[in-house]
């Protein structure tokens, strides 16, 4: 898609298709060849939201697909790793196995990522008839119970109604600035810090699959994070991925805005499927929530006028910008006022509103770089929901900008994993799946 003649959103389309169809690894989808060879929880999510576009069947079987990753207390693990020798080392380093609810004929990951499934499983229903939609809510109906069940259940054990993450990994924010900032402040073990002072993090860069092979060290995260990531997972590995052992010990968990948006969204979700197939949630699935949409007001900043996520055991905002402040847009639970505020924060130039919107950080932030992972480029992901939520409030003028920009930016360059909200210019993984699906969605908008 680089030559001197843009193609048409047809043909567009279709590279993209193509690419899809160049990640499938059986039913589910990579998200990019060598960089990310399993499959991924929001990965699979948005990519079946475009793939919906023109595969029913084939959308279906990539949720479906990660399914048979899901914990038998709930949990739906971000990754399911491939079955085959060549990453045997990746599912020894999680070994899930220790936690007797992971499943037994597979490997995954111990932890989970942003809740999109609910989002996913309706944007194919709506494509359908209603007597296959309500089959298809039927057969998908008892696991995301069963996930939105164990989110409150183990990551909410106050009663609050925020969920609690245990790795920024959980976020899909993989090194968004207030994770940074509180790992660097709670979770730097001395053995990190020696690293550090002694210059040795260099040597690291030697090892990592990501900046070694695939993309420029620059739009990563630094060797230092990067151990202090893997620190946290060991940890984590330790306790058996027991949320019980975990947070009895434990000085870094957080609630994250971000998450805790896309959930609310996601709960609405999960009662119109209810309703649909004619199933009534349990009372206190519905008392939580109902917490959750109260509880995303406490992260409010009256004086910033912006919501922040927040540190669980101290409840402190931590008030770093970042992409995560608009997604209360998404979620659609906070009043007219609010919004409005937020998109008058979102169409500021010292803030979000680019050449290219919308940025991982404002322009404004002192973590801003252009191509520096989730601290400064813009992803078609975090734009898409966005959008989504724009145009839910009214603001369909924006929406559409946002998502014209989006396209332009694929268009001129192809799908990559996330682009310069500068200048467009591409970065990250090469022909990226949620990159190619998303922009099937949004090119669908336009008819």
């Amino acid at each position: 898609m680089d030559g001197s003649t843009l193609p048409t959103d047809d043909q567009v389309a279709v590279a993209c298709r193509e690419i899809l169809a160049d990640n499938q690894r059986g039913n589910y989808t990579i998200p990019a060849e060598g960089l990310y060879p399993h499959q991924w929880l929001w990965d699979s999510c948005f990519i079946a939201i475009g793939i919906a576009e023109y595969d029913l069947e084939r959308a279906k079987k990539e949720i479906e697909s990660l399914l048979r990753g899901q914990w038998s207390n709930g949990m739906m693990p971000h990754m399911i790793f491939a079955d085959n020798d060549k990453h045997s080392k990746d599912r020894t380093i999680w070994q899930s196995w220790r936690n007797p609810h992971a499943p037994d004929h597979l490997s995954t990951s111990g932890m989970t990522q942003p809740p999109v499934l609910a989002e996913a499983v309706v944007r194919i229903g709506k494509k359908m008839e209603l007597v296959d939609r309500r089959s298809w809510y039927q057969d998908i109906y008892p696991a995301l119970l069963s996930y939105h069940q164990w989110m409150y259940a183990e990551r909410d054990p106050h009663n609050e109604g925020l969920i609690l993450l245990i790795h920024p990994w959980e976020s899909g924010l993989d090194n968004s600035p207030p994770w940074i900032d509180q790992l660097h402040v709670h979770s730097k073990p001395w053995w990190v810090s020696a690293i550090e002072r002694a210059r040795l993090d260099k040597l690291i860069m030697l090892f990592r699959r990501d900046t070694l092979h695939h993309v420029p060290p620059g739009q990563r995260l630094n060797s230092i994070d990067a151990i202090l990531y893997f620190s946290i997972l060991q940890r984590l590995k330790r306790k058996n991925w027991d949320i019980d052992k975990i947070l009895a010990r434990s000085h870094f968990s957080f609630q994250d805005l971000t998450f805790n948006s896309i959930l609310i969204r996601a709960n609405q979700h999960l009662v119109d499927i209810a309703k649909t197939i004619g199933r009534e949630l349990p009372e206190e699935l519905l008392t939580n929530m109902s917490k959750s949409e109260e509880m995303l007001e406490g992260l409010w900043d009256g004086f910033y006028k912006q919501y922040y996520s927040r540190t669980f055991i101290t409840h402190k905002l931590v008030k770093e910008s970042t992409i995560g402040t608009l997604m209360p847009l998404y979620a659609g639970s906070i009043t007219k006022e609010r919004a409005e505020e937020l998109v008058k924060l979102m169409k500021s130039d010292k803030q979000f509103w680019g050449e290219y919107p919308l940025p991982s950080v404002p322009f404004s932030s002192s973590w801003y770089k252009e191509f520096g992972y989730w601290q400064g480029p813009t992803w078609i992901n975090t734009n898409w929901l966005i959008a989504d939520g724009l145009r839910r409030y009214g603001y369909k003028e924006e929406a559409e900008l946002i998502e014209s920009k989006s396209i332009e930016m694929v268009v001129k360059h192809g799908p990559y994993e996330y682009f310069s909200a500068e200048s467009g210019q591409p970065a990250g993984a090469r022909n990226f799946s949620w990159t190619a699906a998303l922009t099937v969605a949004m090119l669908g908008n336009k008819k």
